[in-house]
C-alpha cells in the first residue's frame, strides 16, 4: 500500500483554472452550465489536460463475505453473495446492464467470498474466506487488510493497462452495510443510530437489532478513529479494503474515479484518511437512501451528481452518473467558442 500512496500527487489546479478560463470563451453565458462546468474543471485537474477523455470506462466489482452476518443483520442469507457473483459473471445484474449501456468492461473480483468459487468470468484474489464476526473478534488481521488493499490496486492497474480512462468501483457482500456503518461511526465519531439504514431491506425491529450489534462490535474492538487502517481491519470488510485500494490506485494513476453509494463512500473516506490528496480524484455519482451516506458525504465535503433514491450498490449509481462525465468532456472538445462561431460575446461595460 505504501508504494502506491507514495505515487499520489495532488490534482493539477493550474490545469483546472485553464479549463475554467476556456469555458468562459464558449458560446454560452459564463457558468450557465453549472455543475457540468465544475465537472469539466475537475476532470482537467485530475488528468492535467484541457480536453480530457473519459472513454472507455472500466467497472470493477469486488465481492466478499462478512462474519457479522451470523448476527442476523441482513434481510438475505450469506450464500446470496456467491449467488450474486454468479449473476454478475453471467451478465444478469443491474451493473452489467448499465455497464453495457455505457460501453464499460466489467471485472468481478473475489477478494473474500466465503464459498469457494471456480466460475468463469471471476478473478480469484481471495485473501480469506470472509471476515470474522467483528462482535467476537477483529474482522481481519492487519496484514489481511493490506493484502485486500493490494487486490484493489492490482485491479485498477489491470484496467489502466487495458486502456481505461475512468473508473467505476462496485461491491457485493451480504452484511457489508453493517461493516460500513461501524467504520463510519468510528471514523466520524457519529452515533451508530444516525448512520444505520435499512440495508438490503430489513424491518424497523431488525434495524434496531443492527444498531445494537454494531454498538457491541465497536465497544469490543476499540478501534482508534485516528487510525483508518485499524478501523478497516477491526470493523471493515475485504471488499471495502479492496475498494480503498482502488481509489488509492486511481489517484496514483490520475484516473477519475466515480464513487457509488454508501459502502463505496466509506471506502473513499478511508482512502482519503490514508492520503488526503485522493479526494481531488473522486467524483461522487449519486446520493444513496442509506442515512449514513449523507454523513459520509459531509465528511468528504462532497456533492453527488444524482439523487435517484437508490441503495443497490454494485457500482450502479456511479455507472448511471458516467454519461455526465462524457457530456462534460464533449462540451470541452466540441462546443464552439465565441470567436470561432462568429458570435458576439457579452457587452463590455
Amino acid at each position: 500500500m505504501h508504494a502506491i500512496v507514495d505515487q499520489i500527487q495532488s490534482v493539477d489546479l493550474n490545469a483546472g483554472e485553464e479549463t475554467r478560463r476556456y469555458l468562459d470563451t464558449l458560446t454560452k453565458p459564463p457558468e450557465s452550465l453549472g455543475a457540468l462546468e465544475e465537472l469539466a474543471i475537475q476532470l482537467s485537474a485530475i488528468t492535467g489536460e484541457l480536453k480530457p477523455r473519459v472513454t472507455p470506462p472500466a467497472v470493477v466489482v469486488f465481492a466478499a463475505d462478512h462474519g457479522v452476518a451470523a448476527e442476523g443483520v441482513s434481510a438475505f442469507p450469506q450464500e446470496v453473495t456467491a449467488q450474486m457473483v454468479a449473476n454478475f459473471a453471467s451478465g444478469g445484474a443491474a451493473i452489467n446492464v448499465f455497464a453495457r449501456q455505457i460501453g464499460a468492461q466489467v471485472e468481478i473480483v473475489d477478494v473474500g467470498v466465503a464459498a469457494p468459487l471456480t466460475m468463469q468470468g471471476v478473478t480469484s484474489a481471495k485473501v480469506r474466506h470472509g471476515t470474522a464476526n467483528m462482535v467476537v473478534e477483529d474482522a481481519m488481521q492487519f496484514e489481511q487488510a493490506l493484502a485486500a488493499i493490494d487486490v484493489g490496486v492490482a485491479a485498477v492497474e489491470r484496467a489502466k493497462s487495458a486502456g481505461a480512462r475512468c473508473l467505476i468501483v462496485g461491491e457485493m457482500g451480504i452484511a457489508n452495510t453493517t461493516a460500513s456503518s461501524a467504520m463510519l461511526a468510528v471514523l466520524t465519531v457519529e452515533p451508530v443510530a444516525n448512520v444505520v439504514g435499512a440495508g438490503t431491506g430489513i424491518a424497523p425491529q431488525q434495524q434496531a437489532h443492527k444498531v445494537a450489534v454494531i454498538e457491541r462490535a465497536i465497544s469490543a474492538r476499540q478501534a482508534n478513529p485516528e487510525a483508518p487502517l485499524e478501523v478497516l481491519a477491526k470493523l471493515g470488510g475485504l471488499e471495502i479494503a479492496a475498494m480503498t485500494g482502488a481509489y488509492l490506485a486511481a489517484a496514483a494513476h490520475r484516473l477519475p474515479a466515480i464513487v457509488d453509494g454508501f459502502i463505496a463512500t466509506v471506502a473513499a473516506l478511508t482512502a482519503c484518511r490514508l492520503c488526503p490528496a485522493v479526494r481531488g480524484y473522486l467524483i461522487f455519482g449519486h446520493r444513496s437512501q442509506e442515512p449514513g451516506h449523507d454523513i459520509a458525504l459531509k465528511a468528504l465535503e462532497a456533492k453527488p451528481l444524482l439523487d435517484m433514491s437508490m441503495r443497490l450498490g454494485e457500482g450502479s449509481g456511479a455507472a448511471l452518473a458516467y454519461p455526465l462525465l462524457q457530456a462534460a468532456t464533449a462540451m470541452m472538445r466540441e462546443m464552439a467558442t465565441f470567436t470561432g462561431a462568429g458570435v458576439s460575446d457579452k457587452a463590455k461595460s
